[in-house]
């Protein structure tokens, strides 16, 4: 089994910065792909950065220039450095690891529990 654990959510003024950490624990041969969603309430939820285990990253519009995905495979952690944030921005935010246990079985996805973000002065 893997576990997922956010950490580095809270409270923030218009304009400032957040890093959001994701550590991956238990049964790890590689971990491939990880991400970053949010998910306000009533709506779907959003993809906000993904980082491949190259280290190559995608983000969405809205976030571009703003935020920073990267990781740390020898702490099979990944990280969302988040700056020049805005009200806009405040969600739940979920972190997402496609993990391979051992050689021989296929990737699973696994999804921590979120960590809350609220920018508001």
């Amino acid at each position: 089994q893997v576990q997922l654990v956010e950490s580095g959510g809270g409270l923030v003024q218009p304009g400032g910065s957040l890093r959001l950490s994701c550590a991956a624990s238990g049964s790890i041969f590689t971990i491939n792909a990880m991400r970053w969603y949010r998910q306000a309430p009533g709506k779907q939820r959003e993809l906000v950065a993904v980082i491949t285990s190259s280290g190559s990253t995608t983000y969405a519009d809205s976030v571009k220039g703003r935020f920073t995905i990267s990781r740390d495979n020898a702490k099979n952690t990944v990280y969302l450095q988040m700056n020049s944030l805005k009200p806009e921005d405040t969600t739940v935010y979920y972190c997402n690891a496609d993990v391979r246990s051992i050689p021989t079985m296929p990737v699973r996805q696994y999804w921590g529990q979120g960590t809350q973000v609220t920018v508001s002065s």
